[in-house]
């Protein structure tokens, strides 16, 4: 069952994205040459701690830490530690979440840590998340939920082809639903699969629903392999990768994008579409 909210609780959820936007500029910051991982989660502990939210990351499932944080050839569920230092040239993806009374924000980024990075890693982000916001911009009253996953793939697809390989979109792991937990129904592939056209796999969008929208896209495979401590998740080729992700509410009056600063406002504009107004005012 997709959890449909109210104004007042999106609301909420609005204060938690907050939050994690808070996370992200505080963490990109931080993501420079030597610095380790664990560095970036004691930074997301305090901005969380000052905002007197509670972390949905830390204990989820057993998780150890307060964000995750995937470098190069990671995908997803890096868990920070001492022993990673982030070196000139790496790429780094961060993903971190909030609780506002109840109330779950999720959002993840890639970032560049210091200079030197070859063209096919920007593109490579740059097309992850303009994927994100292509899926975000189709995010409207009457589409279904592979109206997003079509407008990620096909942003994807659309793109000229890296020059030593290719767009690997990410299989295994893809968005969900979020609000009263961070992780619900429905689950949002990047990808069309035909098989996920009917019944519960594919909601009609309506006021109320929340969706966190997440492409994964490496430069080769779209094979991954999760490594011994049961979360790191890696390509199966080694290729690097790169990781986006918003949480987004459907309202009345269009979407909000609850965990950007802006609520989306500027890059929906560039799609023609006019963001709902603030629920915070």
């Amino acid at each position: 069952m997709v959890e449909i909210k109210t104004p007042e609780q999106i609301a909420k959820m609005r204060e938690a994205g907050l939050v994690v936007a808070a996370i992200h500029a505080a963490t990109r910051e931080a993501a420079v040459p030597g610095a380790t991982t664990k560095d970036l989660d004691e930074v997301a502990r305090k901005v969380i701690a000052e905002h007197g939210a509670k972390s949905n990351f830390l204990g989820y499932g057993g998780f150890p830490a307060t964000i995750c944080t995937s470098v190069n050839e990671v995908v997803v569920h890096g868990i920070p530690d001492e022993k990673t230092i982030l070196k000139d040239g790496d790429v780094i993806s961060i993903d971190a979440g909030a609780i506002i009374d109840g109330w779950h924000g999720d959002a993840a980024f890639t970032a560049f840590v210091g200079s030197g990075h070859a063209p096919e890693l920007i593109e490579l982000s740059r097309v992850t998340e303009e994927s994100m916001w292509a899926g975000i911009a189709a995010v409207k009253k009457g589409n279904r939920l592979v109206d997003v996953s079509r407008a990620i793939e096909s942003y994807i697809r659309r793109q000229p082809r890296p020059p030593k390989g290719k767009y690997g979109i990410i299989e295994e792991y893809g968005g969900h639903g979020i609000g009263s937990e961070m992780h619900m129904d429905p689950h949002l592939l990047n990808y069309v699969d035909k098989r996920r056209l009917l019944g519960r796999h594919n909601p009609k969008l309506v006021p109320g629903f929340c969706l966190a929208i997440e492409p994964m896209v490496s430069l080769g495979t779209p094979r991954t392999e999760v490594l011994e401590d049961d979360w790191t998740v890696i390509t199966t080729d080694g290729t690097w990768s790169s990781h986006w992700e918003h949480s987004v509410a459907l309202t009345e009056a269009g979407p909000i994008v609850l965990t950007s600063p802006d609520c989306g406002k500027a890059k929906l504009a560039e799609y023609g579409v006019t963001t709902a107004p603030d629920p915070l005012g």
